[in-house]
């Protein structure tokens, strides 16, 4: 049987060293995701057209937007790795957990703390929450693009063995295996895929229908997520929740289990904008 492995291209996890201080590139992704999210905000608020008059913040309060958004990603991203991914430890061990740079974030935790910034911005602004939400979501896929990229680069996240993959790779700590770069792939599905579909949905008219954005975000995350678990290598210290392979290496992992809900929500949301219309 074939054997095929691309040579991982090793890059330093740190960006820039300055004295005993550290600037990795995971941090990096998390700085130029929220920067660069703003910046697309600015734009799209400033564009008329898309919105048919409906309220949104204006360009000058996206600073304190990207104040909550931050805080409730971070918070939520780590109390929801603590909580679905590594609670044992963390009980064991407390104060491990505001050791934020030791690793340890999870995207769904990091949504929930988000949704909770981004409503009580609204809520102190005087803004509806929805559209607030569908401003967001329009710009989320530029962070999860460069926080998977960020994955790559630190050689974590790696994807379960491929050996008859011709761009299979073989990670640093992951074995003599060939893997998938399921890092790559997640970042193509959650990064760009989405980005180009809730993008092009604005551009058409999604916005002027608040929560069909923010829907169409949370069902396309979830089945970009769930298809990329297939590829990816369980966290060792869950592996799968649910073996449904029979003892052969699969089953439900809980990116999957998380994502579900997450994607009823969104198709809620999503017959939520549509009946609005109807009976608008």
């Amino acid at each position: 049987m074939p054997v095929f492995a691309i040579p991982f291209p090793v890059i330093d996890p740190v960006a820039l060293q300055l004295g005993p201080v550290a600037i990795k590139w995971y941090g990096l992704a998390y700085v130029a995701g929220l920067l660069g999210g703003w910046w697309y905000c600015r734009r799209l608020v400033a564009a008329e057209s898309l919105w048919g008059g409906r309220a949104r913040p204006a360009p000058e309060q996206l600073d304190d937007m990207l104040l909550f958004v931050a805080l409730g990603v971070v918070l939520g991203g780590r109390l929801g790795f603590v909580l679905f991914y590594d609670l044992e430890r963390y009980l064991a061990r407390p104060q491990d957990i505001v050791q934020v740079w030791q690793g340890g974030m999870s995207f769904h935790g990091g949504l929930v703390g988000a949704t909770l910034g981004l409503w009580l911005f609204a809520r102190r602004r005087g803004y509806p929450a929805l559209s607030v939400f569908d401003l967001a979501a329009t710009v989320v896929p530029i962070g999860l693009f460069l926080g998977r990229i960020a994955n790559f680069v630190n050689a974590e996240l790696w994807g379960r063995p491929a050996p008859d993959v011709p761009w299979a790779m073989i990670f640093p700590d992951a074995g003599p295996v060939p893997r998938h770069p399921s890092q790559l792939y997640e970042a193509f599905g959650e990064g760009i895929v989405l980005f180009i579909l809730l993008g092009l949905v604005a551009r058409f008219g999604g916005l002027k229908r608040p929560g069909l954005v923010s829907g169409l975000f949370g069902m396309g995350y979830a089945v970009a997520r769930i298809a990329c678990e297939f590829f990816r290598e369980p966290d060792p210290q869950l592996g799968f929740l649910f073996d449904t392979a029979g003892g052969t290496g699969g089953g439900l992992t809980m990116g999957m289990l998380l994502s579900l809900p997450l994607f009823f929500a969104g198709l809620a949301l999503v017959l939520w904008s549509r009946r609005r219309r109807a009976q608008s």
